[in-house]
């Protein structure tokens, strides 16, 4: 082996920089060399280790099997692809970090070590302010995963952060782990990542880097320094450069010079956007291009977004969405979602909090049962507030009624936090709520005008000169901490102010909410003339005061007083007002005045307000315990205000107050709401809340599967019938679905999955669920699914089984074969079949099929009444197969369908030997498109003269019976002993006697009146030739102007086949008379509209379009 003059451990960051100098072509060049023909006495790296790996994971698999020699490695290899200016680099950079001792071997390495052992220790604990102490837990500890998603910024959100947890499912809900963020794209430089107040940002910002300092997670990461705004804010009229600002805010790193950034993996975080005080001006920001340079802290923070400063280090900004565009989105690489919890880590959450079992199982119970307390856990700090608030109720101690709403949750936290005041001054003596909140009544109502106040400014940080205005004393109101934190402390020479802030930004809004009724409850009106008339004010009615606030909060564009004023209506409520007692001097509320306020809200929902706004006045009225939203909701859809379309926002915002609302919906139809695919999928929550679903047609997939099987489970379910047809769920959507069917709680009877991309893998789970004794499915459709053979063998194990009470079965399209009526007529014959209907049409079961099936029907056990083959490739033959059961004296068939097979005249007389036997009951009898002529109605009419009480309807629609047939069996129709009733012989002709599909074969003309001037007709208009010269049409308002398209002379209705011949390509379509021919591409053109479907066809693919 050869010796080497320098090493990979003294010199990472030469490495990576020389390969990130390499273009694809060369890195994959450079890669094979180290696999198959590395330099003279150096091992092989096995393919595995470098295939399709990052230039940093290729370096890093070169230290670990080259170790030292590594750079030696590359410089060989290098100087065999002639890259020998690179080779110069890295031997210039290795001479000069000789040069530089500080950087290099063992300091470099000491370095790294201080400044992680550092972050380590500020990072492994946090401070809980709990109802009665202040104390460190270990965030391993408590660490509870959230739901991270990938995201896009174009919908960077300007509503209430809080109400705002509708924005956390993005498109096709790309799940991360928030270790990943910069994995997997090279190109990934800064990212973004959005949440609402209270929903974990800064603790997943702090485990982030607790795991890299712990070496867990993101080791080609060199250096990872942290910049809170809330911290830079204090510093925003420093001078500095960035090397300095750095070493202030990172001391271990004091005596290190500014070469320390050189060519190193750099991570910066800026946490807090919005907490942000800096100017971010980016258009007019001096240019700073060096870490040596000095200039303002926030000019150089925008360098450093901008690329100007550092331009390979990796940014990591976090924001609440309202100050997400504070960055302009050029700058932002990838945006990521904090989601908040989900049910099962909710649970995880209050099982880390609360280790009393009995506790937390009664906990739990409770917010599962309060659905709006419900989903606002979403949020961690919800969670923290609800844990702090209901573990008290749950002492022996504790006889207050539990809290049902936001505003009782939030009077139970003042009370318990109030409390950690008195237990810090004298923990003997306890006071009842009444005293303690009088005794604490000052300081409450100096933070409630705090709060107030701030909130009609934006500003959710206050300094002590902000709390002096209100009278606060800084010492005083540290005892609150519960409530105001101290979120800032001392911890550098350079920090001139202390911050605080509101424990959660909606308690800020609480508090306010408290200060302006309060106000109006003592009459103390100059603060909240905002509110009132100008004249009489003092006189002012409840209703009125509260009309008023709404009218002052729908003129917010941005929302910020919407949580305020679900408060504010929370308050209004008598149940509310006792838990506040001491701070009011009597209950100011009357069922006539709360009638009235209720009535306001719901005038003013049918306001021409946007959707935002209609949805909390909604909240308001959940807030109210007023129960008749549902009502409000479809006056909503049936409004002007539903052809706006729903945002993303909206829909989750929407799905939450149906969840919330205590009124059972009847219907949820995805189609009735004007919204994107996402803004359905956002509306699926819902499902836990109403008795039917229809979902169908809306681009579902798996992710969506697990919010539908969650409402399945859930305890009370109401889910009856549910509709997910022509959905991308597949397998793995089905496999949780079915273990939704699996659960006690679920009662869901009719399931449609059509079109839904199922294999036979599937029809094992569908199987397991039919199994369990919890299964109430009545009806189960899996048309136009891939199950096959196989699948069927499977499922009918189910259909067997005892506990089976599967009724009704759709099986159309399913790929099925004669082989599948085997395991059909099995299932028919068990003991206790349950099934009554059955559809196998449109699968290719032939005639031997049949007499499988026909086995299984002539069963004792059998109870079938409905049977539909249409379409299934049958003959003549397997009419006498079908005669046989239908004459058999126990046979429970009812209706029979056997359109579109070719049975000819031949196949209805062996079917009509069957219809004489007076065993016969058959009621339906279907044989539209069978090439049936007068010879066939001849063999039915005997039949009815033999049998002649039980038939009632007959479909022989595109036949040709001719009118000699129709005479027949119009006559004998008219007989009164004859229970026939429904004849169907339209569409029949001479033309229906063709085999297959041509007996629907229709002539076709182009409508010259259409064509657009690029098409040139031909061969009697029914030839189309695409020509570049316009052709030299008179002008014609039917004639589309700018699409090359044309429409046939003739509509078209009912069963319809045409064939038409192309070269290259062609578009057929169907589409309405009344299609734009004017208006704008996705008016006009086929398959983009509403009024159009079109086939896109090629030489080498088909694709179908629509809308």
């Amino acid at each position: 082996m050869k010796e080497t003059p320098f090493t990979m451990t003294s010199s990472p960051h030469i490495l990576i920089s020389a390969l990130d100098e390499l273009i694809n072509d060369d890195l994959k060049r450079f890669t094979y060399f180290l696999t198959s023909c590395p330099p003279e006495g150096y091992p092989h790296i096995p393919r595995a280790e470098l295939h399709e790996k990052s230039r940093t994971e290729v370096a890093m698999a070169m230290n670990r099997f080259y170790s030292g020699n590594a750079l030696n490695v590359a410089v060989d290899i290098l100087k065999k692809m002639y890259q020998n200016e690179l080779v110069h680099n890295i031997l210039r950079q290795v001479q000069e970090q000789r040069t530089n001792p500080d950087l290099t071997g063992k300091d470099l390495q000491s370095v790294v070590r201080n400044h992680k052992l550092w972050l380590k220790n500020k990072n492994k604990f946090i401070v809980e302010k709990t109802a009665y102490s202040s104390k460190k837990i270990s965030l391993t500890d408590i660490y509870t995963d959230l739901t991270v998603t990938e995201g896009d910024g174009r919908g960077l959100n300007k509503e209430h952060e809080v109400l705002n947890i509708e924005n956390s499912q993005p498109s096709h809900e790309t799940r991360i782990n928030c270790n990943d963020i910069f994995r997997g794209n090279e190109e990934i430089r800064t990212v973004l990542t959005k949440g609402v107040a209270g929903i974990g940002k800064t603790v997943s910002v702090q485990k982030f880097i607790l795991d890299w300092a712990e070496n867990k997670a993101n080791e080609d990461i060199v250096f990872l320094f942290v910049l809170p705004f809330r911290e830079l804010n204090l510093i925003k009229e420093e001078c500095c450069s960035l090397h300095e600002l750095l070493v202030r805010l990172h001391p271990e790193l004091e005596g290190c010079n500014s070469n320390l950034y050189v060519d190193k993996k750099i991570l910066f975080i800026f946490d807090g956007l919005e907490e942000s005080r800096i100017h971010m001006n980016f258009r007019q920001t001096e240019i700073v291009s060096n870490v040596d340079i000095k200039s303002t802290v926030d000019s150089l923070i925008i360098n450093l977004i901008s690329k100007e400063l550092l331009p390979s280090a990796h940014i990591w900004i976090t924001s609440r969405p309202a100050a997400a565009n504070l960055v302009p989105f050029k700058y932002i690489d990838h945006v990521t979602e904090i989601q908040g919890f989900n049910d099962l880590q909710k649970e995880e959450y209050f099982k880390k909090r609360v280790k009393n079992k009995d506790q937390f199982d009664r906990i739990i119970s409770h917010i599962r049962s309060a659905r709006t307390l419900h989903i606002m856990c979403e949020i961690p700090v919800f969670c923290w507030i609800s844990v702090t608030a209901l573990q008290p109720w749950l002492s022996q101690k504790c006889k207050k009624e539990i809290p049902t709403t936001l505003t009782e949750m939030y009077s139970y936290f003042l009370l318990i936090q109030t409390n950690t005041k008195n237990q810090k001054l004298d923990e003997t003596h306890e006071e009842d709520a009444k005293k303690l909140l009088e005794d604490n009544k000052e300081m409450i109502l100096k933070l409630s005008e705090l709060a107030f106040i701030q909130l009609l400014k934006g500003n959710v940080m206050f300094y002590e000169s902000d709390l002096e205005e209100f009278g606060i004393d800084v010492k005083e109101a540290s005892w609150y901490s519960g409530l105001c934190t101290e979120t800032y402390k001392v911890e550098f020479e350079f920090y001139k102010e202390k911050v605080y802030c509101f424990v959660h930004l909606s308690f800020q809004e609480f508090f306010a909410a408290l200060y302006v009724f309060y106000c109006y409850h003592c009459k103390n009106l100059e603060k909240i003339k905002m509110f009132l008339p100008k004249t009489k004010a003092a006189e002012t009615p409840l209703e009125v005061f509260m009309k008023n606030a709404v009218n002052e909060a729908l003129k917010s564009k941005t929302g910020h007083l919407d949580l305020f004023l679900r408060f504010l209506h929370g308050i209004t409520l008598e149940s509310s007002q006792r838990l506040l007692k001491g701070l009011l001097t009597h209950i100011h509320s009357n069922p006539e005045s709360i009638q009235k306020i209720t009535k306001n809200l719901k005038q003013g929902q049918k306001k021409n307000i946007n959707p935002e706004r209609w949805i909390n006045l909604s909240h308001c009225l959940i807030e109210m315990k007023d129960n008749s939203l549902q009502q409000e909701v479809q006056a909503f859809l049936k409004s002007k205000k539903k052809s706006k379309k729903l945002s993303l926002a909206h829909c989750s915002a929407m799905a939450n107050i149906f969840q919330a609302s205590e009124e059972v919906m009847d219907v949820l139809d995805l189609k009735k709401y004007n919204t994107s695919e996402e803004g359905h999928r956002r509306l699926i929550p819902a499902v836990r809340n109403c008795k039917k679903a229809f979902l169908s047609d809306c681009n579902l997939t798996k992710d969506s599967c697990e919010n539908v099987a969650s409402a399945m489970q859930s305890a009370n379910s109401i889910l009856r019938e549910l509709d997910l047809s022509n959905n991308d769920l597949q397998d793995s959507g089905m496999e949780l679905l079915c273990n939704g069917l699996k659960c006690s709680h679920c009662k869901l009877e009719i399931l449609s999955l059509s079109n839904c991309k199922l294999t036979e893998l599937s029809c094992k789970d569908i199987a397991s669920a039919l199994h369990s004794g919890n299964s109430s499915l009545r009806k189960l459709d899996l048309s136009y699914n891939d199950l096959q053979d196989k699948g069927v063998k499977l499922l009918s194990a189910g259909l067997k089984n005892p506990h089976c009470k599967l009724e009704i079965l759709r099986l159309l399209d399913c790929r099925l074969t004669g082989k599948s009526c085997r395991d059909i007529a099995s299932a028919l014959q068990a003991a206790e079949s349950s099934l009554r209907d059955l559809d196998l049409s449109c699968n290719d079961l032939q005639d031997s099929g049949i007499k499988q099936i026909s086995v299984g029907l002539k069963s004792s056990h059998c109870n079938l009444k409905v049977l539909r083959l249409s379409d299934c490739k049958l003959t003549e033959q397997s009419c006498k197969h079908v005669a046989s059961v239908v004459q058999k004296a126990d046979s429970s068939l009812k209706e029979l369908d056997l359109s579109n097979n070719d049975l000819k005249d031949s196949g209805v007389a062996l079917l009509s030997d069957g219809l004489k036997s007076s065993n016969c009951s058959l009621e339906i009898l279907r044989l539209s498109g069978c090439c049936i002529t007068k010879n066939g109605c001849s063999s039915i009419a005997s039949a009815l003269h033999s049998n002649p009480k039980h038939l009632r309807e007959l479909d022989l629609s595109y036949n040709y019976p001719g009118d000699s047939g129709v005479d027949l069996l119009v006559s004998e129709s008219t007989n009164p002993t004859y229970t026939l009733d429904t004849i169907k012989m339209d569409q029949r002709g001479e033309l229906r006697m063709a085999p297959g599909l041509k007996k629907y074969a229709c002539k076709l003309t182009l409508d010259l009146k259409t064509a657009n001037v690029r098409l040139a007709l031909s061969d009697d208009n029914k030839k189309i030739t695409l020509v570049e010269e316009d052709q030299p049409y008179p002008n014609d308002k039917q004639r589309f102007k700018h699409m090359a398209q044309v429409l046939c002379m003739e509509s078209l209705s009912e069963r319809c086949y045409w064939e038409a011949e192309w070269t290259e390509g062609a578009v057929i379509a169907v589409a309405y008379k009344g299609i734009s021919k004017k208006g704008s591409q996705n008016d006009c053109l086929f398959g983009r509209s509403k009024k159009s479907w079109s086939l896109n066809m090629s030489n080498q693919s088909c694709v179908v379009w629509h809308n």
